[in-house]
């Protein structure tokens, strides 16, 4: 019994080793939050847009059959490992299943939910062919077909002969997808899409539309249904 005479803690002295214990308590779980915040605690304490990124394996982007086409590999070591398939923390509002694209960076984010996202390298509009805004992906197509616009093939009259459109294949700079983007019900011209010209993934080289790793747009695609939003930063 606290206070007893046959030299027990007094009540006084009870309650101010609990609030000792109760400070060294806090001071453990201080330190522990820290060493979380540097990277010492296990992944799986960690919230998840703090946790490290998740790596495609490698054999992901090697060549293969996508029906009756093939892929050709994407040499990895070539590429910035930012720029390569990888699933990361990611903080935002939007839903899950939206995709978003930060042009500053050279990526596009598919929203998972709970603080992660897949992330991916693209190729945005060259200087002039820029675009930002929201939209949904209104038509996705399979090794689409490509039609230049006018103001392209008047830049570029070497493109006329496909004025009509080029049939999808491995030399369509449209790659093995394409994600149509649309405003208000309005085909803006836009697409998210694969590409025949890998080394321009983390550039600005394309006439305003994002081009993908062919692997990569392969998974995008799979993963984003019609009617998605997609936002443009």
């Amino acid at each position: 019994m606290i206070g007893s005479a046959d030299g027990g803690l007094s009540g006084h002295n009870g309650l101010y080793l609990w609030e000792i214990f109760l400070r060294v308590l806090r001071s453990v779980v201080f330190v522990a939050l820290i060493l979380g915040l540097a990277g010492c605690l296990p992944p799986e304490f960690l919230p998840p847009e703090d946790r490290p990124p998740e790596l495609t394996d490698p054999s992901f982007y090697a060549a293969r059959k996508d029906g009756r086409r093939a892929l050709t590999a994407v040499d990895v070591l070539a590429f910035n490992p930012e720029l390569l398939r990888q699933r990361v923390g990611y903080r935002t509002d939007e839903a899950p299943g939206t995709v978003i694209v930060d042009t500053a960076n050279y990526h596009l984010y598919l929203v998972e939910g709970d603080g992660r996202a897949m992330r991916y390298g693209v190729a945005i509009g060259r200087e002039g062919f820029g675009w930002t805004g929201e939209g949904v992906i209104a038509r996705r197509a399979h090794w689409p077909k490509w039609t230049p616009p006018a103001e392209m093939i008047e830049r570029q009259p070497e493109l006329a002969p496909f004025a009509e459109g080029m049939p999808g294949g491995p030399r369509n700079p449209l790659g093995a997808r394409a994600l149509y983007v649309y405003q208000d019900g309005r085909d803006t011209l836009i697409r998210v899409h694969g590409t025949n010209s890998p080394r321009s993934i983390g550039s600005a080289a394309s006439s305003g539309c994002f081009r993908m790793l062919n692997q990569d747009v392969i998974d995008l695609f799979n993963r984003v249904p019609e009617g998605a939003k997609i936002i443009v930063i």
